[in-house]
């Protein structure tokens, strides 16, 4: 076996029953692996992940809701720093049940994925070795890559977590980043740790508001960032909160509850007061004289609520050039806008069609953006324009030329694109007189004003769109068929929302313009998946600006639009026409998509059989 690596050694020996191999693993997941020994668990098969009912985790959650209210917001800066990485990131509580998610779609559409959802619970005696169990029974950072978990089905697996710890020792709750790729991430690593120190941080901003708050830290330079050590002191000088830092800058000296900060620091907590509410640093050596830089961050009011500064902001993601300014994940709509670039260079018509608030003028300016051109972007709404007024909309007209002509003439929005793009928008609706001059216009690109003599010709990129059938439209005589084949020269089809297979990323896109760094969890997004969204791209955009007005936490979850489910379409036929069904109806679907779509899960989680769940999610 000596041609064998560590792990491979490492796994025949478990797999086998055999000693394990010394120095193969790390000492965590060694220890790990001999106590699922113990207890029986067979490493090639498959554990039986248990999932608690919606019902206990929210419950849960309202007992960490403090905490929940920090990680949030930790978690989706986490998830911005390592975009495009395929995590996910879960909050756990103590227990190791998972309360939240916020992933990037591919991970949570796979297999590894769809098993790590709110009220599932991974703790050691369960799911065997794993990075969640493993930090709540060390309280330490841990890593778990890949064939070091204990079931083999997990080797595909990465895991990187961290627990909360409150100012006493004890685990409030676990922060972990999970991919499903072997490699050691370990920039990841670092980014969960400080995560979870930034929530313990906040967590005594957050507890102790009535307190003062004080920086220290050997080197000035250190003071706003997380390796400050942390004091929250009451008026009277008692010590009342640590963080971690605090607790490993102080060793040595008892930091327990009640402690009075003269019995930590030489200078008494008066004289320190001094220099400290005058809003400077001071320098203080402790009791076992080192000397510390120190700062007071807040200075305890009743009611305020004050939390640390970052010590780190997520990264600018810069899209790559000739990238998009929307989601285009969806393989139907790559697979639309693969050759738009060539098209656009060929200066070929591009005809834009979908259903409303699918997106189509998004979809224009970005041709306008693939073209290079310096000229104007011009849109026009053609349905909105009179008919007897539009081909002087478009070609222009000279002073005079017509009644209520402008008095000294326009030059018309063609002329007005030219270097540019022009956009004829609702093109369906151009009157049928106009269709000839457009037509004749879109072959020569020459055009002449009403009332004038002199011919002018323009470079232009023309984008049309239109969410009725063109098709239709030309098989009725209601519009040319030689115009519609000019325009869709080349034709970009985009799908309807309901249909996308990049939902979740729409959603996230769309919460990143709305209200940058508020967190939508992976339950959320599930739940609005399950609508029909008649109004596509523009209806989510407004159900997500209404779900932030009446939010009451500074995240947006499933509960966030409970009071716009007011459609028909949310629930299964034979619930539709019962007002006392139609709750429950929801609910069960919202949990069979949080639950991957797995029946048998969603029936656990919901204490139900799986014919019932099969009834209301089908």
């Amino acid at each position: 076996m000596q041609h064998l690596s560590g792990i491979d050694r490492a796994r025949a020996a478990l797999e086998g029953g055999a000693r394990l191999p010394a120095g193969t693993l790390s000492p965590a997941v060694a220890e790990s692996w001999l106590r699922c020994r113990d207890l029986g668990l067979d490493p090639r098969a498959t554990p039986q992940g248990g999932v608690i009912a919606f019902a206990d985790v929210n419950r849960r959650r309202e007992a960490s809701s403090a905490l929940r209210r920090l990680a949030l917001a930790e978690m989706q800066l986490l998830h911005s720093q390592i975009a495009g990485s395929n995590f996910m990131i879960a909050l756990g509580d103590a227990d190791g049940v998972v309360l939240d998610t916020i992933s990037d779609h591919r991970f949570s559409d796979s297999a590894a994925g769809r098993s790590i959802i709110p009220g599932s619970i991974w703790n050691e005696s369960d799911r065997g070795t794993n990075a969640l169990g493993l930090a709540a029974l060390r309280r330490e950072p841990v890593a778990v890559y890949g064939r070091e978990h204990y079931f083999s089905c997990h080797g595909h697996l990465s895991c990187m977590a961290a627990p909360i710890l409150d100012s006493g020792g004890r685990v409030l709750g676990l922060l972990d980043a999970s991919c499903s790729e072997e490699a050691r991430q370990q920039h990841t690593h670092v980014l969960v740790r400080m995560a979870a120190s930034q929530i313990e941080n906040g967590m005594i901003f957050q507890e102790r508001t009535e307190s003062f708050i004080f920086a220290f830290h050997p080197r000035v330079e250190y003071l706003d960032t997380l390796s400050a050590g942390l004091l929250a002191v009451s008026r009277d000088g008692e010590v009342l909160s640590l963080n971690r830092p605090a607790n490993s800058l102080l060793a040595g000296l008892s930091t327990a509850n009640g402690v009075h900060f003269d019995a930590l620091f030489e200078a008494g907590f008066d004289m320190a007061m001094d220099g400290l509410l005058n809003g400077g640093v001071i320098r203080i050596r402790d009791r076992a004289g080192s000397g510390v830089f120190m700062v007071c961050r807040q200075i305890g009011h009743r009611g305020s609520i004050e939390t640390p500064r970052r010590a780190g902001a997520a990264p600018a993601v810069l899209a790559s050039p000739g990238a998009p300014d929307f989601v285009c994940e969806d393989h139907e709509l790559r697979r639309a806008t693969a050759e738009l670039a060539e098209a656009v260079a060929l200066r070929m018509p591009v005809h834009v069609t979908g259903e409303t608030g699918t997106g189509k003028e998004l979809m224009a300016r970005h041709v306008h953006a693939l073209s290079g051109r310096k000229g104007e972007f011009v849109a026009v709404n053609c349905g909105a324009v009179p008919e007897a007024l539009f081909i002087a909309e478009i070609f222009g007209h000279e002073r005079g030329a017509f009644t209520n002509a402008r008095t000294e003439g326009a030059p018309g929005l063609a002329r007005t694109a030219d270097g540019g793009t022009l956009f004829l928008d609702e093109v369906a609706d151009i009157p049928p007189s106009a269709q000839t001059a457009l037509l004749r216009f879109l072959d020569s690109m020459e055009l002449r004003a009403v009332g004038g003599h002199k011919t002018h010709k323009v470079d232009v990129q023309i984008v049309s769109a239109t969410n009725r059938n063109l098709e239709e439209l030309v098989a009725s005589r209601a519009f040319r068929a030689d115009l519609f084949y000019r325009l869709n020269a080349y034709t970009v089809r985009l799908p309807p929302l309901r249909s996308r297979s990049d939902f979740a990323l729409v959603v996230q896109h769309l919460m990143d313009k709305i209200a940058p760094g508020i967190a939508i969890t992976d339950a959320a997004i599930a739940r609005l998946s399950l609508r029909n969204w008649p109004g596509n791209i523009r209806e989510l955009h407004s159900v997500l600006q209404r779900a932030l007005v009446r939010r009451h936490l500074e995240f947006v979850d499933e509960d966030s639009f409970a009071d716009q489910e007011k459609s028909a379409e949310d629930c299964c036929e034979e619930c539709r026409d019962h007002p006392l069904n139609r709750h429950k109806c929801r609910e069960i679907r919202s949990a069979f998509r949080a639950a991957g779509d797995n029946v048998s899960k969603t029936a656990r989680m919901l204490g139900l059989s799986r014919t019932t769940v099969y009834k209301h999610a089908r």
